[in-house]
């Protein structure tokens, strides 16, 4: 069954994809009132329910809080556009998402932030540090990828996917934070949380402090929680925290979903 639109020329979708579409506009006004935007760059990308490997992304140019379901642009996994619209596809921010989408079939959302909390985290030398409860729950979770330069190297994608392996979170180093997961729910939690754990270590290490480290074994049981694919009870808060979201954006910003 198709579905049309409101709004936005051109475009018919299916009821499935029109969802898609609603879910990651919501993702985007999120991040805009979290801050967690670089003007007009950075994406968060989602994989289009079906057969086919189409995903959508946010506009070339416009701000996350002017992002609406029907402005979305849907694409291949090599960038190429598959829906008409006057705004372009930023090869560079794709690169990073198409690695993850070619070689993850578990994987349906990725979100890719450039905060200063994150950046700065990336930029030590030990990354993420295990200080609090949140950041415990990344034990042994983290990923890490080395700087290339900008990411405009299509064979950089094939070392950004055996960094991340089967991980759902990624430090990016010297550049940001990385998430993903088979919802927008699931990506939304674990930057989220990443995010929170980034600026308590800031925060801590700034007092001046001595720092106190939890022991190994209670990082590891805290850990076994947070991760999704081995947690399914993780799963249906991150669900239900998403619905809270979603109705939050649809009572204060709700033209993400025209």
């Amino acid at each position: 069954m198709l579905r049309k639109t409101r709004s936005g020329p051109g475009l018919d979708c299916s009821a499935e994809e029109w969802e898609a579409r609603v879910e990651l506009a919501c993702a985007y006004r999120l991040f805009d009132h979290f801050g967690w935007h670089s003007l007009i760059y950075n994406h968060i990308t989602l994989r289009i329910p079906g057969p086919e490997r189409h995903f959508l992304i946010n506009p070339f140019g416009l701000m996350y809080r002017e992002v609406t379901a029907s402005n979305l642009i849907k694409i291949d996994l090599d960038g190429n556009k598959l829906s008409p619209s006057p705004w372009e596809v930023w090869e560079a921010g794709f690169v990073v998402h198409s690695a993850v989408h070619r070689v993850r079939e578990d994987v349906r959302c990725v979100m890719h932030t450039h905060t200063v909390a994150g950046i700065a985290v990336a930029s030590q030398a030990e990354g993420l540090l295990p200080l609090d409860l949140t950041s415990l729950l990344f034990t042994n979770r983290i990923a890490y990828h080395d700087l290339e330069g900008i990411t405009t190297d299509r064979a950089e994608c094939a070392r950004i996917a055996a960094d991340l392996g089967n991980k759902s979170v990624m430090i990016l180093r010297n550049h940001g934070l990385l998430t993903c997961g088979p919802t927008v729910a699931d990506a939304f939690q674990e930057m989220y949380q990443l995010e929170q754990a980034c600026r308590v270590q800031l925060a801590a290490q700034s007092s001046g402090a001595n720092l106190n480290f939890p022991s190994a074994e209670v990082a590891q049981k805290t850990a076994v929680r947070g991760d999704v694919g081995r947690d399914s009870a993780m799963a249906k808060l991150n669900a239900l925290q998403w619905a809270a979201m979603r109705r939050w954006m649809e009572e204060t910003d709700p033209g993400f979903m025209n």
